[in-house]
């Protein structure tokens, strides 16, 4: 495996001095068969599961034992002549120069990237809160008794993915998940009927606790008194084992998934693998599919590639000395990443394996260490809105942008508003700048209505006879339609005229 650790390609940790030379450092890995002495014939336990999701931390993944060892080869390379000179070839350079390029390459070996220091951040889960309705939770008097197995889910058949009300004793399946998989959602109907917020998994219950999910407040919590509460059901939570995977082990499981979705395809359609440039992939970094989207969109407009991409080498050059905290060089990067066509070619075929004829795309990790550096949600790995996260990119162009040109010019226009009040007839106009338009969707405008009503009809029934829901429908919307919901005019009513110095009703 060979590292480049440096500034020579995009991608890369790379450094300019003023004379336009480059320096990377080159590290080559080469993996060599262990000794007889090795830890295989030691005795050591096998690797245990994951349990946690985190790298390099009890209960996580464990990425010390490798199953090779390296020997490590760091050569300096001097462009653009390519001079290679071997790290242990230093001693003939003067003793200043020595120094400092000595520093240098520590400095290089030593740093932890971007990625590895937000991993554990990024994937070792969110810090549940205590419930609200913990010390205070309601439970009905001649509750069922619960075994201790032998779980059903009291409306269907299903016995996984089972759900134990902690108010009434209401065992029952949890939500349908993307793919059709999972439960029948009985337990958060049963929550809509009866406002019973508290759950937990039955088969995740052990002496240390088990997975409470509220539903009022819509995510994992943690029940101080979920001894008490189980105590409630003739439960002892101190006999109890694990039997089914937490949420914790399922979220584990879908990022291990995560490596074989390589392709994602229309359905019952064969994608063309597509390459050059203008048809470089990015890869998710986890749930970072708002950002790659956004991204994609961006660089596809001219004044934007001009900006960064056709300006990259000034804006290289004008770097400061820790080019990861430079705005314009990581955009730089990341566009010229998308549009050059380097990083979009046919994956080298390996012997033995079949040619799938994807490409490696780019991992703008950098960028989006970077964009969401000390913001309270694009700095973590949790889904994000794509509107938010394009006006949060506008807001760092434009900060960046103040004393150069500015691309964000493309994306500028004036909305204005005409407010008449109906009871003194007077107007008033104001004016705002935008970025983008917020169109309403006029569900009313669709043009296969008999078409979405046949497939409500079957979804519903198919819910019913607890079947797979039908092949989505979406609705058939014109463009037009939402731009005259949005023009169209809107009653205000409880409106303050200042024209009458009292409320009134207004026709925005």
């Amino acid at each position: 495996m060979n590292t480049f650790l440096g500034f020579g390609r995009p991608y890369v940790e790379k450094h300019y001095n003023k004379t336009g030379q480059r320096a990377f450092l080159h590290m080559k890995r080469t993996p060599k068969p262990k000794s007889e002495d090795s830890s295989s014939n030691t005795g050591d336990p096998p690797r245990k599961k994951p349990t946690r999701l985190a790298i390099g931390m009890e209960g996580g993944f464990d990425m010390s034992d490798e199953q090779c060892e390296y020997e490590e080869e760091v050569t300096l390379v001097i462009l653009p002549q390519f001079l290679e000179i071997q790290r242990d070839g230093l001693s003939g350079l003067p003793e200043m120069v020595r120094d400092r390029v000595s520093s240098a390459i520590d400095a290089i070996l030593a740093a932890d990237s971007a990625s590895r220091k937000q991993e554990v951040q990024a994937w070792d889960g969110e810090v549940r809160q205590v419930s609200k309705h913990a010390f205070n939770l309601q439970q009905l008097e001649g509750a069922p008794r619960i075994p201790p197995c032998g779980w059903k889910c009291s409306v269907c058949d299903l016995r996984e993915n089972l759900w134990l009300n902690l108010t009434d004793g209401a065992i029952l399946c949890g939500r349908r998940y993307f793919d059709g998989s999972g439960g029948n959602n009985h337990a958060v109907q049963h929550y809509r009927e009866t406002g019973y917020p508290l759950a937990v998994k039955l088969g995740t219950i052990t002496p240390d606790g088990g997975d409470v999910y509220s539903y009022d407040e819509d995510d994992m919590v943690l029940d101080p008194n979920l001894s008490e509460h189980l105590t409630h059901f003739g439960i002892d939570m101190m006999k109890m084992q694990k039997t089914d995977k937490t949420m914790t082990e399922l979220e584990i499981d879908m990022n291990q998934r995560i490596g074989e979705w390589e392709l994602i395809q229309e359905s019952g359609v064969q994608l063309q693998p597509l390459y050059g440039q203008g048809f470089t992939g990015i890869r998710n970094l986890g749930n970072s599919c708002y950002l790659n989207s956004t991204m994609q969109v961006v660089f596809s407009i001219p004044a934007f590639q001009r900006k960064y991409v056709e300006q990259m080498e000034q804006i290289f050059h004008r770097a400061p000395s820790d080019p990861t905290q430079d705005f314009s060089t990581q955009v730089a990067k990341l566009g010229h990443g998308l549009l050059s066509g380097e990083y979009s070619k046919p994956a080298p075929e390996k012997e033995g394996e079949e040619q799938k004829g994807l490409q490696d795309g780019i991992a703008p990790r950098m960028f989006k260490a970077l964009i969401g550096k000390g913001h309270p949600e694009f700095s973590t790995n949790r889904q994000q809105d794509a509107q938010e996260f394009f006006l949060h990119f506008i807001n760092m162009v434009e900060r960046n942008c103040r004393s150069s040109s500015n691309p964000n010019e493309v994306f500028r226009f004036l909305v204005e508003e005409k407010i008449k009040c109906q009871v003194s007839q007077k107007v008033k106009y104001t004016q705002r700048v935008e970025y983008i338009l917020q169109l309403p969707v006029p569900m009313e405008a669709a043009q296969n209505k008999e078409e979405l009503a046949a497939y409500e009809q079957a979804r519903q029934q198919a819910e019913q006879d607890h079947r797979p829901p039908p092949e989505l429908v979406r609705a058939r919307i014109p463009f037009l339609s939402c731009m005259e919901a949005f023009a169209a005019p809107e009653q205000l009513d409880e409106f303050w005229s200042a024209a009458l110095q009292a409320k009134s009703t207004a026709l925005k």
